[in-house]
């Protein structure tokens, strides 16, 4: 069986564009880490912990996939906002300049972890007080990294990527086809739903 560890409604809607047939676990983790890492480093643990979290609600034989997503500038790593202002204070970090995605994703099975995480390039256009304010008022993007969500809105504050799109909305799918197929000898499509489902 298929797990995926997040409660996250873009990486499900990513997953289920691949017609998988997967079950969604939340884990409920602290995600506060303490000792200082690199970005990409942070991703990936925080994949491995939110992954290693289900292993006891999940059969030895399930594939569980986890991911974690942040927005980095200048080495500075940019959460979830905790409100409207640190939400403006990140998009108006972001406008006119270019800043980084990483999503760290973490596949367990039987006792095998594997991680690894995912850069994409990120260029905004400058935005006006007027266009993040009533972005923010709209979307409320308070459960996403740098306060933006590409897919939900913020396309429009985008000029341009450099690199995996999905990844930017929450999991690379093509990395991880790639992870399965390297790593565990088989691929996502093995867990296509039937066509009489």
């Amino acid at each position: 069986m298929l797990i995926l560890a997040s409660g996250s409604p873009r990486r499900k809607e990513l997953l289920g564009g691949l017609s998988l047939n997967f079950r969604a676990v939340v884990s409920d983790i602290d995600e506060s880490m303490t000792e200082p890492l690199a970005p990409e480093e942070y991703v990936r643990a925080l994949a491995e912990k939110k992954a290693r979290a289900c292993t006891g609600s999940c059969s030895a034989d399930d594939y569980i996939i986890s991911a974690d997503t942040i927005v980095c500038k200048r080495g500075v790593i940019y959460g979830k906002p905790a409100g409207r202002e640190e939400a403006y204070e990140m998009l108006r970090e972001f406008s006119g300049g270019i800043h980084q995605v990483y999503t760290g994703f973490a596949v367990t099975h039987m006792e095998k972890v594997y991680s690894e995480s995912v850069c994409t390039d990120v260029v905004f256009r400058e935005l006006t007080d007027n266009e993040i304010y009533d972005y923010i008022d709209r979307e409320k993007p308070y459960d996403k990294a740098g306060a933006y969500g590409i897919q939900e809105g913020a396309g429009i504050f985008v000029q341009r990527i450099n690199g995996s799109y999905d990844n930017v909305v929450g999991l690379p799918v093509c990395a991880l086809e790639e992870a399965f197929l390297r790593e565990f000898g088989i691929s996502l499509s093995s867990f296509r739903k039937s066509a009489d489902c």
